[in-house]
């Protein structure tokens, strides 16, 4: 359900969007609807959203807004996400409140994954 000036929607860059929507299905569990050769949508996973063709790749380094993943299992999330090609760019760190780790996916973009629970 829509919600009065929430935030409701997110589009981000992929290099390849075949690459990108194989690495989120295979380490997230994501499904993809396809609008044409250059955009693909994703919903239901805590904010819709979708990527677009792009030569440019969102890093918080570059200045674009990181879009951080919850995990109750730390450890196990940021296997899935080496094992379906992610890149740990920021190792695993402890900050009050958590832990969390930074990654690349194949197309260049930066994400991270949280967690308030201890290490198993």
């Amino acid at each position: 359900m829509h919600q009065h000036e929430k935030l409701n929607y997110v589009e981000l860059h992929s290099r390849n969007l075949a690459l990108t929507k194989a690495f989120f299905t295979e380490a997230f569990g994501w499904a993809f609807t396809d609008y044409g050769p250059e955009y693909t949508a994703f919903s239901n996973e805590g904010l819709d959203g979708g990527f677009f063709l792009s030569d440019k790749a969102s890093t918080a380094e570059t200045g674009a807004a990181l879009v951080i993943f919850y995990s109750a299992r730390l450890e196990e999330t940021l296997a899935k996400v080496e094992a379906a090609g992610g890149t740990i760019s920021t190792p695993t760190f402890a900050f009050p409140g958590g832990r969390r780790f930074h990654f690349i996916e194949p197309s260049g973009n930066e994400f991270a994954v949280w967690s308030d629970q201890p290490p198993n």
